[in-house]
């Protein structure tokens, strides 16, 4: 099996993971966890020096999921990786259960920060990057923020401490899927054009299709190779990605999919997977 035909597969299981975790809470944010499924799939199973089995070996890269909603995603590549089990998914955001709806590092394995206060998660990662260089180690740091979280003033302050500080440490993933819980990004505040702003702010920028792993590949191989300013990764993307009727869909920002609604999706997930053949 090529190397992209195993990571469509894995980010497949991840997507099913996602429905699945979000159907049986009732509750919970489909739209950019699916979004997102690719770009963290290559960072937790290419990218990133990470395993469940040294999950605190402080040489470890640090992955910080700033837009916590988003986080069956992050939730279902942990499990697939091996942190804990898949069958956690299954009680996402149940009273008392490990997986609420928002990441938790002192309560789930593999999690670096907890998150969900929007722009928080993102300068904290800009404070690892900072310790990473402080304390000479080699170890790099991943964010992955929102289009409409970015929105918040707080990303643009550490937007500003990331590039006065060098931090080539660092790299931000711009989740780029062009909607929020209130609708269009453009619409609610428009925070185009994002390449050049950063770029202003001294940083170096990279584009790319967020739903294409060799541009994802090429993407990140760039981001490692430079020196002496953070990195920002534009990825496009679609809202609601993989399943048909979520697909660039405002609405479903922020609720769970009903019976026949998520035996649909499933249906399409499982018939996508199958189509890419293998044993995965």
């Amino acid at each position: 099996m090529s190397d992209i035909l195993e990571l469509q597969k894995i980010a497949t299981e991840i997507r099913l993971g996602i429905v699945e975790a979000v159907f049986n809470a009732k509750s919970g944010h489909p739209g950019g966890a699916l979004s997102s499924a690719d770009i963290l799939t290559y960072l937790y199973f290419r990218e990133m020096n990470v395993s469940a089995d040294k999950a605190n070996d402080e040489n470890r890269d640090r992955f910080v999921l700033s837009k916590g909603h988003s986080c069956p995603a992050y939730y279902s590549v942990l499990a697939e990786k091996g942190y804990f089990s898949k069958d956690e998914l299954k009680s996402f955001r149940h009273t008392g259960a490990m997986l609420q709806g928002h990441p938790d590092m002192k309560g789930i394995n593999g999690v670096d920060m907890s998150s969900g206060s929007l722009g928080q998660g993102f300068s904290v990662a800009c404070g690892m990057a900072l310790g990473a260089k402080i304390d000479k180690k080699d170890y790099r740091i991943y964010a992955l923020l929102g289009d409409g979280e970015s929105q918040e003033g707080q990303v643009w302050e550490a937007i500003t401490f990331a590039a006065h500080y060098n931090l080539d440490n660092l790299c931000l993933i711009i989740d780029n899927n062009g909607l929020q819980i209130d609708g269009k990004v453009k619409d609610v505040m428009n925070i185009m054009p994002y390449a050049s702003k950063l770029k202003a702010f001294g940083w170096n920028v990279i584009s790319c299709d967020g739903h294409n792993f060799e541009e994802i590949k090429n993407a990140f191989d760039k981001a490692r190779q430079t020196k002496g300013k953070p990195t920002a990764i534009i990825a496009q993307t679609v809202k609601g990605k993989g399943v048909s009727f979520m697909e660039n869909q405002a609405s479903w920002h922020g609720k769970a999919p009903n019976e026949e609604q998520y035996n649909i999706a499933v249906r399409e997930l499982t018939e996508y997977k199958n189509s890419l053949g293998g044993n995965k």
